[in-house]
């Protein structure tokens, strides 16, 4: 008689998973909150009544500043996203499938990367 493989996580299972992406999402939305405070408050740093050459310096370095926030929250909405997505998967029982070898993710893989589609197998596939 062949072993029972298992093809999803028990409801205990996914009650743990989706405890520790509830709270990565709380964290990652407490970082969007900072990075988007930082941003917009970048534009007064104390350099007002310097020197017209240092002003156009620390001009550029906002402007750079700007649009390596920026590029951060854009990547911190996905991974909220993402780990959204990670709660719809543990509400359809189909979280922790690898959506190429439809074999189970390594529950260490997921509390690394809770929102992994991929098994390290399939992820080296590509």
């Amino acid at each position: 008689m062949a072993a029972d493989v298992k093809t999803r996580y028990n409801d205990a299972e996914l009650e743990a998973f989706r405890a520790l992406i509830k709270e990565k999402i709380v964290a990652a939305q407490e970082q969007l909150e900072l990075m988007k405070s930082a941003y917009r408050n970048d534009s007064n740093n104390g350099t007002d009544d310097t020197s017209p050459t240092f002003k156009a310096f620390d001009e550029g370095s906002e402007v750079m500043s700007k649009e390596t926030s920026s590029q951060l929250a854009i990547r911190q909405e996905k991974f909220i996203r993402d780990l959204k997505n990670a709660l719809i998967r543990i509400e359809n029982k189909t979280y922790g499938v690898c959506r190429v070898t439809k074999k189970l993710i390594n529950p260490e893989r997921l509390k690394l990367v809770p929102h992994a589609t991929l098994s390290i197998e399939a992820k080296n596939m590509q």
